[in-house]
Protein backbone atom coordinates (compact mmCIF):
# COMPACT_ATOMS: atom_id res chain seq x y z
CA UNK A 1 0.00 0.00 0.00
CA UNK A 2 2.77 2.31 1.03
CA UNK A 3 4.34 1.73 -2.63
CA UNK A 4 1.07 2.39 -4.17
CA UNK A 5 0.95 5.60 -2.33
CA UNK A 6 4.03 6.73 -2.91
CA UNK A 7 4.22 5.56 -6.57
CA UNK A 8 1.31 7.40 -7.92
CA UNK A 9 2.29 10.12 -10.00
CA UNK A 10 2.10 13.78 -8.93
CA UNK A 11 1.02 16.62 -11.64
CA UNK A 12 3.35 19.35 -12.06
CA UNK A 13 0.31 21.79 -12.12
CA UNK A 14 -1.70 21.01 -9.29
CA UNK A 15 1.29 20.97 -7.29
CA UNK A 16 2.70 24.50 -8.70
CA UNK A 17 2.22 27.73 -6.80
CA UNK A 18 -0.29 30.01 -8.50
CA UNK A 19 1.03 32.02 -11.13
CA UNK A 20 0.54 35.82 -10.51
CA UNK A 21 -0.42 38.60 -12.47
CA UNK A 22 2.30 41.04 -12.86
CA UNK A 23 -0.51 44.00 -13.78
CA UNK A 24 -2.79 42.98 -10.88
CA UNK A 25 0.06 42.95 -8.40
CA UNK A 26 2.19 45.71 -9.19
CA UNK A 27 0.79 48.39 -7.13
CA UNK A 28 0.47 51.96 -8.65
CA UNK A 29 3.30 53.87 -7.51
CA UNK A 30 1.37 57.81 -5.78
CA UNK A 31 1.88 60.84 -7.75
CA UNK A 32 3.19 63.44 -4.81
CA UNK A 33 3.91 66.22 -6.80
CA UNK A 34 0.60 65.96 -8.66
CA UNK A 35 -1.42 65.15 -5.72
CA UNK A 36 0.16 68.22 -3.42
CA UNK A 37 -1.59 71.22 -4.77
CA UNK A 38 0.34 74.01 -5.39
CA UNK A 39 1.02 77.02 -2.76
CA UNK A 40 -1.14 80.00 -3.54
CA UNK A 41 0.48 82.96 -4.12
CA UNK A 42 0.88 85.72 -2.30
CA UNK A 43 0.23 89.50 -3.07
CA UNK A 44 3.53 91.19 -3.77
CA UNK A 45 4.13 94.20 -1.32
CA UNK A 46 4.82 97.27 -3.01
CA UNK A 47 7.69 98.68 -0.50
CA UNK A 48 9.02 95.39 -0.50
CA UNK A 49 9.48 95.34 -3.77
CA UNK A 50 10.89 98.62 -4.08
CA UNK A 51 12.89 97.78 -1.87
CA UNK A 52 11.78 100.46 0.91
CA UNK A 53 10.44 99.73 4.52
CA UNK A 54 6.76 99.78 5.41
CA UNK A 55 7.62 103.42 7.32
CA UNK A 56 9.42 104.79 4.30
CA UNK A 57 6.13 104.86 2.18
CA UNK A 58 4.55 106.80 5.39
CA UNK A 59 7.54 109.32 5.64
CA UNK A 60 7.00 109.77 1.47
CA UNK A 61 3.19 110.65 1.52
CA UNK A 62 3.93 113.42 4.81
CA UNK A 63 6.42 114.75 2.71
CA UNK A 64 3.77 115.41 -0.30
CA UNK A 65 1.50 116.95 1.93
CA UNK A 66 4.51 119.14 3.19
CA UNK A 67 4.89 120.74 -0.54
CA UNK A 68 1.20 122.27 -1.08
CA UNK A 69 -0.17 125.75 -0.69
CA UNK A 70 -1.77 125.36 2.56
CA UNK A 71 1.43 124.49 4.11
CA UNK A 72 3.59 127.23 2.40
CA UNK A 73 1.17 129.52 4.62
CA UNK A 74 1.20 128.04 7.57
CA UNK A 75 5.22 128.16 7.67
CA UNK A 76 5.85 131.46 6.43
CA UNK A 77 8.01 133.88 8.57
CA UNK A 78 8.45 137.41 8.60
CA UNK A 79 10.27 137.76 5.25
CA UNK A 80 7.82 134.85 3.77
CA UNK A 81 4.90 136.93 4.05
CA UNK A 82 6.64 140.00 2.42
CA UNK A 83 7.73 138.04 -0.09
CA UNK A 84 3.96 137.40 -0.52
CA UNK A 85 2.05 140.24 0.05
CA UNK A 86 4.69 142.09 -2.34
CA UNK A 87 3.29 139.98 -5.35
CA UNK A 88 0.03 140.08 -4.46
CA UNK A 89 0.05 143.89 -4.87
CA UNK A 90 2.23 143.68 -7.84
CA UNK A 91 -0.10 141.19 -9.51
CA UNK A 92 -3.45 143.73 -8.52
CA UNK A 93 -1.44 146.59 -9.45
CA UNK A 94 -0.25 145.31 -12.80
CA UNK A 95 -3.58 143.50 -13.70
CA UNK A 96 -5.85 146.83 -12.76
CA UNK A 97 -3.70 149.30 -15.65
CA UNK A 98 -4.01 146.11 -18.10
CA UNK A 99 -8.20 146.32 -17.77
CA UNK A 100 -7.88 150.09 -17.31
CA UNK A 101 -5.30 150.64 -20.55
CA UNK A 102 -7.29 147.57 -22.53
CA UNK A 103 -10.71 149.55 -22.72
CA UNK A 104 -9.54 152.98 -23.36
CA UNK A 105 -7.19 151.73 -26.11
CA UNK A 106 -9.80 149.96 -27.79
CA UNK A 107 -12.34 153.12 -27.05
CA UNK A 108 -9.84 155.60 -28.46
CA UNK A 109 -8.92 153.14 -31.84
CA UNK A 110 -12.09 152.16 -32.63
CA UNK A 111 -13.77 155.96 -32.31
CA UNK A 112 -10.54 157.78 -33.79
CA UNK A 113 -11.10 157.06 -37.24
CA UNK A 114 -15.05 158.26 -37.15
CA UNK A 115 -14.11 161.59 -35.08
CA UNK A 116 -11.61 162.42 -37.41
CA UNK A 117 -13.60 162.01 -40.79
CA UNK A 118 -16.52 163.84 -39.25
CA UNK A 119 -14.55 166.93 -38.46
CA UNK A 120 -12.61 167.25 -41.60
CA UNK A 121 -16.83 166.22 -43.47
CA UNK A 122 -17.92 168.97 -41.35
CA UNK A 123 -18.92 171.75 -43.60
CA UNK A 124 -17.51 174.76 -41.79
CA UNK A 125 -15.15 175.36 -38.90
CA UNK A 126 -17.39 176.57 -36.47
CA UNK A 127 -19.74 172.79 -36.53
CA UNK A 128 -16.22 171.04 -36.64
CA UNK A 129 -15.40 172.68 -33.46
CA UNK A 130 -18.99 171.72 -32.04
CA UNK A 131 -18.87 168.57 -33.17
CA UNK A 132 -15.80 168.06 -30.89
CA UNK A 133 -17.17 169.87 -28.52
CA UNK A 134 -19.61 166.86 -27.84
CA UNK A 135 -17.49 164.38 -27.41
CA UNK A 136 -16.73 162.62 -24.21
CA UNK A 137 -13.75 163.98 -21.88
CA UNK A 138 -11.57 160.34 -22.78
CA UNK A 139 -11.83 161.17 -26.11
CA UNK A 140 -8.06 162.90 -27.44
CA UNK A 141 -8.90 163.81 -30.71
CA UNK A 142 -11.54 166.34 -29.78
CA UNK A 143 -8.81 167.63 -27.37
CA UNK A 144 -6.43 168.52 -29.44
CA UNK A 145 -8.70 169.92 -32.00
CA UNK A 146 -10.73 172.23 -29.42
CA UNK A 147 -7.12 173.40 -27.87
CA UNK A 148 -5.84 174.39 -31.81
CA UNK A 149 -9.41 176.23 -32.34
CA UNK A 150 -9.12 177.80 -28.50
CA UNK A 151 -5.74 179.12 -29.30
CA UNK A 152 -7.00 179.95 -32.69
CA UNK A 153 -9.38 182.15 -30.90
CA UNK A 154 -6.90 183.58 -28.25
CA UNK A 155 -4.79 184.68 -30.79
CA UNK A 156 -7.18 186.60 -33.05
CA UNK A 157 -8.91 188.24 -30.31
CA UNK A 158 -5.65 189.65 -29.53
CA UNK A 159 -4.33 191.21 -32.58
CA UNK A 160 -2.24 194.20 -32.10
CA UNK A 161 -1.01 192.93 -28.34
CA UNK A 162 2.68 192.33 -26.93
CA UNK A 163 1.74 188.63 -27.23
CA UNK A 164 0.77 188.80 -31.21
CA UNK A 165 3.93 190.53 -31.98
CA UNK A 166 6.21 187.91 -30.40
CA UNK A 167 4.27 185.07 -31.61
CA UNK A 168 2.80 185.43 -35.34
CA UNK A 169 -0.49 182.53 -35.83
CA UNK A 170 1.22 179.74 -37.01
CA UNK A 171 3.69 179.90 -34.14
CA UNK A 172 1.20 180.04 -31.70
CA UNK A 173 -0.92 177.68 -33.17
CA UNK A 174 2.02 175.23 -33.13
CA UNK A 175 2.84 175.89 -29.71
CA UNK A 176 -0.90 175.19 -28.59
CA UNK A 177 -0.79 172.17 -30.52
CA UNK A 178 1.93 170.56 -29.21
CA UNK A 179 1.05 170.56 -25.48
CA UNK A 180 -2.07 169.37 -26.29
CA UNK A 181 0.09 166.27 -27.82
CA UNK A 182 2.30 165.75 -24.84
CA UNK A 183 -0.45 165.87 -22.60
CA UNK A 184 -2.76 162.98 -24.49
CA UNK A 185 0.60 161.09 -25.19
CA UNK A 186 1.67 161.07 -21.24
CA UNK A 187 -2.23 159.99 -20.78
CA UNK A 188 -1.88 156.83 -22.57
CA UNK A 189 1.33 156.12 -20.89
CA UNK A 190 -0.29 156.10 -17.50
CA UNK A 191 0.41 152.71 -16.28
CA UNK A 192 2.68 151.98 -18.37
CA UNK A 193 5.46 152.64 -15.56
CA UNK A 194 4.38 150.00 -13.06
CA UNK A 195 4.18 147.64 -15.91
CA UNK A 196 8.19 147.80 -16.79
CA UNK A 197 8.66 147.90 -12.90
CA UNK A 198 6.25 144.48 -12.13
CA UNK A 199 7.40 142.61 -14.97
CA UNK A 200 11.44 143.22 -14.54
CA UNK A 201 11.22 142.50 -10.74
CA UNK A 202 8.56 140.33 -9.70
CA UNK A 203 11.19 137.22 -10.78
CA UNK A 204 13.66 138.91 -8.26
CA UNK A 205 10.67 139.04 -5.67
CA UNK A 206 9.72 135.44 -6.32
CA UNK A 207 13.37 134.94 -6.20
CA UNK A 208 14.30 136.31 -3.12
CA UNK A 209 11.42 133.74 -1.30
CA UNK A 210 13.30 131.32 -3.19
CA UNK A 211 16.54 131.71 -1.47
CA UNK A 212 15.06 131.96 1.74
CA UNK A 213 13.23 128.64 1.57
CA UNK A 214 16.43 127.00 0.23
CA UNK A 215 17.86 129.04 3.68
CA UNK A 216 15.33 126.87 5.91
CA UNK A 217 16.49 123.84 4.58
CA UNK A 218 19.77 123.73 4.82
CA UNK A 219 18.84 125.01 8.49
CA UNK A 220 16.66 121.61 8.92
CA UNK A 221 19.35 119.67 7.28
CA UNK A 222 21.92 120.45 9.50
CA UNK A 223 19.74 120.06 12.45
CA UNK A 224 17.83 116.69 11.82
CA UNK A 225 21.55 115.41 10.49
CA UNK A 226 19.69 114.05 7.40
CA UNK A 227 19.00 114.40 4.24
CA UNK A 228 15.53 113.06 3.77
CA UNK A 229 13.25 113.96 1.87
CA UNK A 230 10.34 114.44 5.11
CA UNK A 231 13.12 116.97 6.25
CA UNK A 232 13.49 119.25 3.10
CA UNK A 233 10.14 118.92 1.24
CA UNK A 234 8.16 122.14 2.78
CA UNK A 235 10.99 124.47 2.11
CA UNK A 236 12.08 123.39 -0.61
CA UNK A 237 8.25 123.27 -1.89
CA UNK A 238 7.89 126.45 -0.83
CA UNK A 239 10.59 127.51 -2.81
CA UNK A 240 9.51 126.77 -5.39
CA UNK A 241 5.82 128.21 -5.06
CA UNK A 242 7.70 131.48 -4.52
CA UNK A 243 9.71 131.43 -7.77
CA UNK A 244 6.20 130.21 -9.96
CA UNK A 245 4.07 133.20 -8.17
CA UNK A 246 7.66 135.66 -9.32
CA UNK A 247 6.59 134.47 -12.73
CA UNK A 248 3.08 134.26 -12.41
CA UNK A 249 2.93 137.70 -11.74
CA UNK A 250 5.68 138.93 -14.00
CA UNK A 251 4.68 137.33 -17.78
CA UNK A 252 1.36 139.25 -17.84
CA UNK A 253 3.23 142.58 -17.05
CA UNK A 254 5.47 142.09 -20.01
CA UNK A 255 2.95 140.65 -22.58
CA UNK A 256 0.93 143.59 -21.35
CA UNK A 257 3.62 146.69 -21.70
CA UNK A 258 4.30 145.33 -24.97
CA UNK A 259 1.04 145.72 -26.00
CA UNK A 260 0.45 149.26 -25.10
CA UNK A 261 3.60 150.54 -26.50
CA UNK A 262 2.95 149.20 -29.99
CA UNK A 263 -0.93 150.51 -29.43
CA UNK A 264 0.19 153.74 -28.12
CA UNK A 265 2.99 154.02 -30.76
CA UNK A 266 0.07 153.76 -33.16
CA UNK A 267 -2.80 156.40 -31.49
CA UNK A 268 0.63 158.79 -31.32
CA UNK A 269 1.45 158.83 -34.72
CA UNK A 270 -2.26 159.38 -35.07
CA UNK A 271 -2.02 162.22 -33.02
CA UNK A 272 1.17 164.02 -34.58
CA UNK A 273 -0.95 163.64 -38.39
CA UNK A 274 -4.10 165.19 -36.69
CA UNK A 275 -2.21 167.80 -35.21
CA UNK A 276 -0.36 168.61 -38.51
CA UNK A 277 -3.61 168.63 -40.79
CA UNK A 278 -5.16 171.44 -37.51
CA UNK A 279 -2.12 173.57 -38.25
CA UNK A 280 -2.26 173.99 -41.66
CA UNK A 281 -6.52 174.61 -41.26
CA UNK A 282 -6.39 177.04 -38.23
CA UNK A 283 -3.32 178.81 -39.79
CA UNK A 284 -4.32 179.70 -43.17
CA UNK A 285 -8.28 179.58 -42.52
CA UNK A 286 -8.86 177.06 -45.02
CA UNK A 287 -8.81 173.25 -45.50
CA UNK A 288 -5.11 172.28 -46.94
CA UNK A 289 -5.58 169.68 -49.81
CA UNK A 290 -4.92 166.09 -48.72
CA UNK A 291 -6.04 166.67 -45.23
CA UNK A 292 -9.08 165.05 -45.55
CA UNK A 293 -8.18 161.91 -47.41
CA UNK A 294 -5.54 161.47 -44.85
CA UNK A 295 -7.81 161.25 -41.91
CA UNK A 296 -10.08 158.87 -43.70
CA UNK A 297 -7.02 155.57 -43.82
Amino acid sequence: MQQDATSQPVDPASTAAPATDPAATAAPAPDTFAATPAPMATPADPAADAGMAPGAVDSDAAALQQMGFDHLLGNLDFVGWTVLITLVVMSLGSWFYIVVNAIRNLSITAKMERVIRTFWDTPSAADAVRFMEDQTKSEPFSKIALDCASAAAHHQRNEGSRLVEALNRSEFIDRALRQAVTRESSRLETGLTLLATVGSSAPFVGLLGTVWGIYHALIRIGASGQASIDVVAGPVGEALIMTALGLFVAIPAVLAYNFFVRSNRKINARFDEFAHDLHDFFATGARVEGAAPKARK
